[in-house]
């Protein structure tokens, strides 16, 4: 493109079309180069953290993404009202939808990102992979879901439209094709405002290897490097790396692929950062999946290990500047984990409530590279952050920069293990079980990892039953010292004391594994708890606990949350453990009806495949609630009836609502009890 055919703006104030964490990573380097920055945000995002920083910052009334973030109206309007003279997308939403550039170009402003006609040709993932093949770069053909035969199963379902994993499902038989078809249609809709999907062949494992690219507007295009996010769940990445360790095994493999990458961007008139997705097998045969025409999510792996500032380069690329001619070398190796408000072990479901605290030790750097090999920190929550049901659940994401990969493995695993973070379940125990896993740090990744590896057992919590009752003595023992320091009389005298011994001090708590008890008494020769002989007392204030357990000491942080600190969060070395103090006097009342169907998540009702008086088998799907912009499938408990539904198609419920109930025992019929 010649200078003459292309404007050169001058940017002063950005917008960014986003929430969290990207906006805050954006809103970083705007600052450092003296710009102004505008944040959007929806009435759920209202107390984000995105708002707070930013110079301005514009309501986009409602709370789902239809009618919030996947508003182009409403984005430019905010933009002008604010006063920005560009608009940077981060990812997901708007970020790849070419009649948002368009329309951010026909309103006067810049937009920070490729040309329409680059977005509208990668925006569809069917048109993407016909322009990838006539460029000569390997792709996987698509299969029409109308001419599948068993033969050629199993097939994946995608989105055309967007990524992440969402409209994205695996079908393996042609019974399942028509619901599969329908439920990624739903969810592609929800996420992206198009309901497209198109399917291709489904390798059961491979390796996804993707190369960053970065072309400016006079004809240099630059193949940053190759970052490697094999390991997933649900089709969407959990650990993303840089270099991809296939790839350091196979050398011939980085400049075929970064060739083809190359390629890639040269077939679209590619302008700015964006990234080239491939599958990789073993033997360093690849093919193209999509190309993302935005940021992504793990780039600050690759800004790690180049020391370059992608956010930088796209505002310095909308202005005009020249990339140098070739790109940085590599230096060391990056790895970067999403963590996730989520349940692994209860099939990922998402989690929603307050982050009560978020605290991880040790990091170098927010939002921008470390200054020598370190931990990097780029999250969207704070302590006190709300996580609602309306967006992805990512709290963050924690990067590791070293020399090595062992190094990065080990400075992760380690900062995630005690990092504090209170609240929500996560999944912190998993990604650091997988970061210390042999086949991890053998650099043994593909997309099947949590099959492999076994999902149960990497989902364990890292504290095991002796360190959770440990734990909850700690928690005991803390809670007694917290009772003293509110008393208002006698305050110096032990908690429970009495001139006699007698009875011993009880408290009972629970987690996700049931009832822990704890007795214990405080006597001359110290602390003489039931079950823990080896146990000696050797300090205890309200927030922390020191214990010698067999001539070891360790120290147990306590926090409570919650009416009367009922939540306690107890950290170690052995592991965080949340517990809840039970009610010594529980309502015998209190209940819930034996084959209630209760809501896993807050979340709205999208689909129902049954009705009252069904018969029902264990495991038959019931009803599908969508949260997050995923969809999840409540299943019956068991063989029964569906003898109550209380819920219909647009109602929304909250956590732990009832459903529905499922009967085991013989009922009579809906018309047999109408008679």
């Amino acid at each position: 493109m010649s200078e003459a055919t292309h404007a050169r703006p001058t940017i002063t104030s950005v917008l960014v079309a986003n929430r969290g964490e990207i906006a805050r990573r954006v809103f970083r380097t705007a600052r450092e180069l003296g710009l102004s920055t505008v944040a959007v945000y929806s009435d759920a995002d209202a107390g984000a953290p995105h708002v707070a920083e930013a110079d301005a910052a514009v309501r986009l009334p409602g709370s789902a993404p239809a009618d919030t973030y996947l508003r182009v109206d409403l984005v430019i309007g905010a933009a002008l009202r604010a006063g920005a003279d560009a608009v940077h997308p981060g990812y997901g939403f708007l970020s790849e939808n070419a009649d948002f550039v368009r329309a951010v170009a026909e309103a006067g402003l810049t937009w920070i990102g490729p040309p329409p006609q680059a977005v509208a040709s990668m925006g569809s993932k069917i048109e993407s992979k016909r322009l990838m093949a006539a460029a000569g770069v390997p792709v996987l053909a698509e299969a029409d879901p109308a001419k599948l035969t068993e033969a050629d199963l199993p097939v994946l379902v995608k989105a055309s439209a967007g990524g992440g994993g969402r409209g994205m499902r695996v079908v393996r038989s042609l019974a399942e094709l028509p619901g599969e078809l329908a439920a990624a249609r739903v969810e592609a809709a929800s996420a992206f405002g198009d309901p497209t999907v198109f399917c291709e062949p489904y390798l059961e494992t491979g390796r996804h290897v993707e190369v960053q690219v970065l072309a400016d507007t006079h004809g240099t295009v630059w193949a940053v490097g190759e970052r490697e996010c094999s390991i997933q769940r649900r089709h969407q990445k959990v650990v993303e790396e840089a270099p991809s360790p296939l790839v350091e095994r196979l050398p011939q493999l980085r400049e075929a692929l970064f060739e083809a990458s190359r390629k890639a961007a040269a077939a679209i008139g590619y302008v700015g950062a964006g990234t080239v997705e491939f599958l990789a097998d073993e033997s360093g045969r690849f093919y193209f999946l999509e190309m993302n025409t935005r940021l992504q999510v793990e780039h600050p792996v690759t800004e790690c290990t180049t020391g370059l500032d992608l956010v930088r380069w796209q505002l310095r690329i909308a202005e005009g500047a020249r990339l140098p001619e070739a790109p940085p070398a590599r230096d060391g190796h990056a790895i970067e984990v999403r963590l996730y408000a989520e349940d692994p072990a209860a099939g990922w479901q998402p989690q929603s409530g307050a982050v009560e605290r978020f605290q991880v030790p040790g990091v170098a750097a927010e939002f921008a590279n470390p200054p020598g090999y370190g931990l990097r920190l780029d999250s969207g929550v704070v302590d006190g952050s709300a996580v609602g049901i309306h967006y992805d659940p990512m709290l963050a994401k924690l990067i590791a920069w070293g020399p090595t990969r062992a190094d990065a493995a080990g400075m992760l695993a380690g900062a995630l293990a005690r990092t504090r973070l209170h609240g929500l379940r996560t999944n912190r125990d998993l990604l650091v079980r997988v970061l210390r896993h042999p086949a991890f740090l053998a650099g043994d990744t593909d997309t099947a990892f949590f099959e492999r590896h076994g999902l149960p057992a990497l989902a364990e919590p890292l504290a095991d039953p002796d360190a959770r009752r440990l734990s909850a003595l700690a928690a005991a023992l803390a809670d007694a010292a917290h009772r003293r320091n509110r008393a208002t009389v006698q305050r110096g005298l032990p908690s429970g004391w009495r001139n006699v011994p007698s009875q011993p001090q009880r408290a009972r708590y629970a987690d996700a594994d049931g009832a822990v008890d704890v007795e214990y008494r405080l006597a001359r020769a110290g602390l003489l708890a039931e079950g823990f002989e080896a146990v000696e007392l050797v300090d205890a204030v309200a927030d922390r606990v020191v214990l010698d357990v067999a001539g070891v000491r360790r120290s147990f942080a306590v926090a409570r949350y919650g009416p009367g600190g009922s939540a306690v969060c107890v950290d170690s070395a052995l592991g965080s453990v949340a517990l809840a103090a039970v009610d010594r006097f529980p309502d015998p009342v209190a209940g819930t009806e034996p084959g209630a169907l209760l809501a896993p998540m807050p979340g709205t009702v999208v689909r129902l495949d049954a009705k009252e008086g069904d018969t029902v088998t264990a495991g038959q799907p019931l009803l599908w609630l969508e949260a997050m912009k995923m969809q999840h499938r409540i299943d019956a408990p068991a063989d029964g009836v569906l003898t109550a539904l209380h819920v219909g198609v647009g109602r929304q419920v909250e956590v732990g609502a009832v459903l529905g109930v499922v009967s085991s025992e013989p009922v009579e019929s809906i018309e047999e009890q109408q008679k």
